[in-house]
């Protein structure tokens, strides 16, 4: 019987230009999962590739997805078809794909859509882990965008404080000050400057030089930076005299291993199942595929309160 669904595909194909082309549905394959991608989140980390030229083109990209499982083989990693799933698995700005079962994390029950997005999840939640955090610890978060906002959703439910955010966008700061945060400042704020060496912990998310340069001006002695932001495009330079002269330590609180960001993902769908954190109300953008140029302008030009995009496919 001929399969009549097409499979729309999301490729880069210039500077700051996708191309969407329907193809065939994918063949199943033994030990794959066919999955239909409900909805697809819009990282930062894209953000390089889509605003500036590239070596070759075209590039596909997604790595954010929510989706339905469509076929399934006996046995594949225990998923049936109709389950809804979620994990670090792509090119997802699409309608299908074929994934490795063991990429995929089931999403609990009751949950929509965009509160079941786990690999940012995924991600904030093993930084937290990896990340030397101790009740009473004074916590600063550099960087109040979705992975901030996040951060200082779960620092709130692990109990720490006082808990200080730090962003340049009025609104992040009264977004920040909404999920948790004693108090906000801009970066050129004159109270910035009294704050010199007096936090425990810094949580660096917001991937710039000068996130990483207020970060290791805010630390303490003996104190440690978490970097949870994600650095792309220019090289950056630490000032390591000062990490030196400090004593800190630095954390890298980004996950790789497939068993350790599982695991994270299913602890942090079992937060926001319980109603602790709602990554959902962070949810300010959407688009259509065909509309996906739109979601990374928005990320790029961080709209009055833009937070997260997300690519909705119109068929889910």
């Amino acid at each position: 019987m001929p399969d009549n669904r097409n499979n729309r595909i999301a490729r880069l194909v210039s500077q700051r230009t996708f191309e969407v082309k329907s193809e065939r549905v994918p063949e199943p394959e033994e030990g794959r999962v066919l999955v239909r991608v409900v909805a697809c989140g819009v990282c930062a980390s894209e953000l390089h590739a889509w605003e500036d030229p590239l070596p070759e083109y075209p590039i596909t990209m997604g790595h954010e997805p929510v989706g339905v499982v469509e076929e399934a083989g006996a046995g594949e990693g225990g998923f049936s078809v109709g389950d809804m799933v979620t994990g670090r698995f792509g090119p997802t700005f699409c309608d299908y794909l074929l994934v490795d079962p063991r990429d995929l994390v089931a999403v609990p029950a009751g949950l929509g859509i965009e509160d079941a997005m786990g690999e940012p999840l995924g991600c904030v939640v093993e930084g937290f882990r990896r990340t030397p955090l101790e009740l009473g610890d004074r916590v600063a978060v550099v960087g109040a965008g979705y992975m901030g906002a996040l951060m200082l959703e779960l620092l709130r439910v692990g109990g720490l404080g006082p808990i200080v955010a730090i962003d340049p966008r009025p609104d992040a700061r009264r977004l920040a000050v909404e999920l948790g945060a004693g108090e906000a400042y801009d970066p050129a704020d004159p109270p910035i400057g009294e704050l010199t060496g007096a936090f425990d912990v810094v949580i660096e998310s917001s991937g710039t030089q000068s996130g990483l340069d207020l970060a290791t001006e805010m630390v303490r002695e003996h104190g440690a930076i978490s970097i949870l932001g994600f650095h792309q495009g220019a090289r950056r330079s630490v000032d390591v005299e000062a990490w030196n002269w400090k004593a800190i330590d630095v954390i890298n609180a980004h996950v790789r291993r497939r068993d350790l960001l599982n695991d994270a993902i299913r602890r942090g769908l079992e937060l926001v199942q319980q109603g602790r954190i709602r990554p959902a109300r962070l949810v300010t953008h959407r688009s259509g595929l065909e509309g996906i140029d739109d979601a990374f302008r928005a990320l790029s030009s961080k709209p009055e309160g833009f937070v997260k995009a997300v690519v909705v496919n119109e068929r889910a």
